[in-house]
Parts: structure tokens; sequence; C-alpha cells
């Protein structure tokens, strides 16, 4: 008896020593240190033409941005697609698996515990093989027993946890998605929004001038009841009505496309969706932010995505590194098992439990395969950041010179319609007192139409520079929105109720607003009254 109480303190003293080994041995991180190659950027903008020399101290862009253009209606239509976009709350629950993600790669840093109870009731045949005459071998045959069973993994070489935080960086990467996913739909809306509007102005200039040719038409067939000039001039006249007539209806199909187009946004059925159209551009004249260049890397939604992605590739080095070492498991089993239901007593018990290591001894290059192609994973995912941020400062200097130039040539073109509409006049007025022909007329009605157009054409993409400048500068948002890795995980390991919907983090909720099923617009408060925008277009 004594030896045999010594044989099991034995066993027991083996057992919690591999736990404290264990315990001091998974604090070993394979992963290299992460620490990207920095990179040299200019200290301030190329295009100069709408931005002054930046400095650190000064503000951030609005998260609300679309405010500067001074357009009530646009801001509850960013409102409105912020709260039922189908498009943002899908990236949102995106976001949320990634979340359950990092949970479910978390969870193999705990015990595994499972509980089991089995009940089986045999019978076997009286007259069954080798049963000689008059045996008497039990016939039925009952057993009941119930078990516990627990399974660790320590993490000597950080593999796990690696996976923890290659998981975490995910979800933030799937944040950073989020906030281009919003971004990219506010810019979308402001710029529909504006083309919009750019059709609205372009249709009162047709307008104005159908009414004009109207007039002419009119003139012509007076001249030509009074025998003083010939039918070729009314038919000139009616060619160019007719034509602008034409050119209009075009106008107002591209119209009824883009309001689709924003129904959509909005989370409205096109049918049920309808803005009312306005006869000029007028939005608030907006001005660039100011911002540093090295500041980008802090406020583009995408370079943060590729950075994480970079970090993420970086712990894979880790895990494939564990890899190499040996795979440890720890096992224990107890419980109790009898054939009827006296299952408590110690004489009926039962235990077991265990270590098991499995080292890879050769497996044909497999794992030096998996670590070589991580790192060279790494390398891509640098080589990957560095083409996004390359773009994305293409995209801040290209919208800098259009918002530059567009500036100048409105101003520019400002003055060729101011010289068509006096052509314009002029040659009327000579046409009617007889002293030139109706061709003139023609060719200064076309240029001076052409002309208007042309300037409705650039201030509309003017704003629409502004708009796309401030997308390319991250619109308003900051790395700083990413969430913190200790607050990523949904619920505690021991929480069992409120698992349909996570609390809100970084500001992405999934539970959908109750609006977002009415595809009629019907349920969806209005914010805001359109302006009353019956201004005489020139």
């Amino acid at each position: 008896m004594t030896v045999r109480m010594a044989s099991r303190k034995t066993v027991r003293s083996g057992f919690l020593l591999g736990l404290s080994l264990a315990t001091m041995l998974s604090g070993c991180d394979m992963a290299p240190r992460y620490k990207p190659t920095p990179l040299k950027l200019p200290e301030n903008w190329g295009e100069q033409g709408v931005l002054r020399a930046a400095h650190p101290s000064d503000d951030a862009i609005r998260s609300d941005w679309w405010t500067m253009l001074g357009d009530p209606e646009l801001n509850q239509l960013e409102d409105q697609a912020m709260r039922l976009n189908p498009d943002l709350q899908a990236q949102a629950e995106a976001f949320m698996q990634a979340r359950d993600v990092a949970m479910e790669a978390k969870s193999h840093l705990y015990p595994q515990l499972n509980g089991m109870a089995a009940g089986e009731k045999y019978k076997g045949s009286r007259h069954r093989l080798w049963r000689g005459a008059g045996s008497q071998g039990p016939v039925y045959m009952s057993s009941e027993q119930y078990s516990a069973t627990a399974t660790w993994e320590p993490d000597f070489w950080s593999a796990i946890r690696n996976k923890v935080r290659m998981s975490k960086q995910r979800t933030q990467e799937a944040a950073a998605q989020y906030a281009l996913a919003r971004l990219s739909l506010q810019a979308e809306l402001a710029s529909d929004y504006v083309l919009l509007r750019g059709l609205d102005a372009q249709d009162a200039v047709y307008k104005d001038s159908i009414r004009y040719y109207q007039t002419a038409v009119q003139v012509t067939k007076m001249r030509l009841a009074g025998a003083i000039a010939p039918g070729m001039d009314v038919s000139r006249a009616e060619a160019q009505l007719y034509a602008t007539q034409a050119q209009e209806t075009d106008i107002k199909a591209q119209r009824d496309v883009m309001e689709h187009a924003i129904a959509v946004l909005v989370n409205e059925a096109p049918a049920s969706f309808h803005i009312a159209p306005t006869t000029r551009l007028n939005f608030t004249e907006m001005q660039p932010p100011v911002a540093l260049p090295a500041t980008l890397l802090e406020r583009r939604p995408d370079i943060a995505a590729a950075e994480r992605r970079m970090a993420q590739a970086n712990r894979a080095i880790g895990v494939s590194r564990a890899a190499f070492y040996p795979h440890i498991t720890f096992n224990a089993m107890t419980g109790f098992m009898d054939n009827g239901f006296d299952l408590a007593s110690l004489s009926n018990s039962m235990y077991q439990f265990g270590v098991q290591a499995l080292l890879p001894l050769f497996q044909g290059g497999l794992r030096r395969a998996e670590l070589q192609r991580n790192w060279s994973q790494y390398r891509q995912e640098e080589d990957l950041y560095r083409s996004t941020v390359l773009d994305a400062f293409q995209e801040v200097e290209d919208n800098l010179t259009r918002t530059s130039r567009l500036k100048t040539e409105a101003q520019q073109q400002s003055g060729a319609v101011d010289a068509a509409l006096r052509t314009q006049s002029m040659t009327m007025a000579l046409y009617t007192g007889g002293l030139t022909n109706y061709l003139d007329v023609v060719v200064a009605q076309v240029a001076a139409l052409q002309a208007r157009i042309a300037l409705v054409q650039v201030e509309t993409r003017a704003v629409d520079a502004r708009v796309q400048l401030i997308r390319a500068l991250g619109g308003g948002w900051s790395r700083a929105e990413l969430p913190k890795p200790d607050k990523i995980m949904p619920f505690h390991p021991l929480q069992y109720g409120n698992l349909r919907h996570a609390k809100p983090l970084a500001g992405i909720d999934t539970n959908a607003d109750p609006a977002s099923s009415d595809l009629t617009g019907q349920g969806v408060s209005k914010t805001s009254q359109p302006l009353d925008r019956t201004d005489t277009p020139r």
C-alpha cells in the first residue's frame, strides 16, 4: 500500500512539474519583431494652387465633411445612407464575423472541458454460437456511465497567441475596410448628387435656349410672311429648335439614371424616390483642408488596412516557425461506470491522464516551404503597402491639380459665355433689321449654347474635384478610430446570453435600423427640407 501511494505521488508530482514547465515555456514568441520599413515622404504637396503649406497643428477634416457644400438636402441623404445602406450594413457584419473569428482563435488558449453521459442495454441470443445447452451465462447486460474530459495545449512557442494576434489584426483590418466602405459611400453619394445638380443646371440652360429658339422661329416665320426672308431661314430655325429639344431630352434621361443610383445608395426603390430639380448649381465653395503628406498614412483607411495585412503576415512567420518544435498536449478524464445506477461508488470510478508530444522529424521540406512562403508573403504585403501609399499620393495630387485648374478654367469659360451671349444678341438684332443672314444667327446661337453648357460642366467638375479631394485625404477618418486589441473580443468566455449582437465597437453597430426594410422611404424621417431653388439661370 505504501509503495502504491508513493507511486501515485510521483506521478502527480511529474504532472504538476510538466504543467509548471508548460506555463514557463508558453511565453516564447517565434514571430520576428514587427518593424515595417519606414517610407521617406515629401514634406509638402507638389500642387500648391489650393493648399498652403501645412503644419502639424492644423485641424483635421470634419467627419461630416459634406456639410461644407452647404446643401441641406445632401445632408439628409448622407444621414439616410449612413443608417440604411445595405452594403455598409453588410460590411459591419463582416467586421462582426472577424471579431468572432478572433474569439474562436483565443478559445484554444483555455482548457477544453467536455462532459459525457451514456446508458446502454444489450441482449444476446440464447442460441448464439459457443453457447452450450444448459449454459447459465448472462443474456442481458447494461452499462451506465458519465465522465468529464479535459484537454489543454500549452502554447510553448506562442503559435496560438500569434494566431490570436493575427485574428485581432484581421479584425482591425475589417474595421478599416468598413471605414473605407463608409468613405466610398459618402463620396459616391456626394459626387452623384453634385452631378445630378449639374444635369439640372444643364437642363435649365437648354430650356432657356429652347425658349429663345422658339422666339427665333416666330421671327423667321413673320419675315417669311412679309416676303423679306427665304423659307430656308425658317427651316434653319426649326432645325436648331428641334435639335436642342432632343439634347434636353437626353439630359433628362441622364438625370433619371443618376437619380436611380442615388435612390439605391439611400436604400430606396427608384420608383418611389424623387429629388426635386433645381435651376442652377448652388453649392458653397468649400476650402480644401490643410494637411501634411505624412498625415495621409494616418487618415486613409485603405493604407491602414494594408498595414494591418502586413502585420498579420509578420505573425504568420511566427506560427510557421513554431511548427518546427514539439507539439504537446495534456489530457485527463475521470468518471463513473456501472451496470446499474450505483455510479457514485468509488469502486466504480475511473480516470486517466497523460501527455502527448509530437515532433516532426522528416516531412520532405513541408515546414521549410511554409516558412519560406510566409516570409515571401510578408515581403509581398510590404510591396502592396508601398503601392497603396503611392496610389493615395497620386489621388491627392490628381485632385489638387483638378481643383486648381478647374477653378481657372471656370473663370475663363465664364468670359467665353459673356462674349457668346453678346454675339448672339447682336447677331439676332442685325438679322431682325435685315443686315445679315440667318446662318450667322445659327452659328452665334450654337456657340452661345455650347459655351453655357461647357461652363456648367466645368463648374460641376470643380465641385466634384473638391469632393474627390476630401475622399483622397481620408474624409475625416483617423487611424485612432481602429478598435483597440483588448476591446475586440465580442463576449467573455463565461458569457452565454446576449449573443445575437455584440456591443458596438469603433462606431460599428450591427443592429440594423428598423427603417432599413422599408424601401419606399416612407419610414425615413426627413431631417431637412430641400432648398427652394428657383433662381433664373444665366
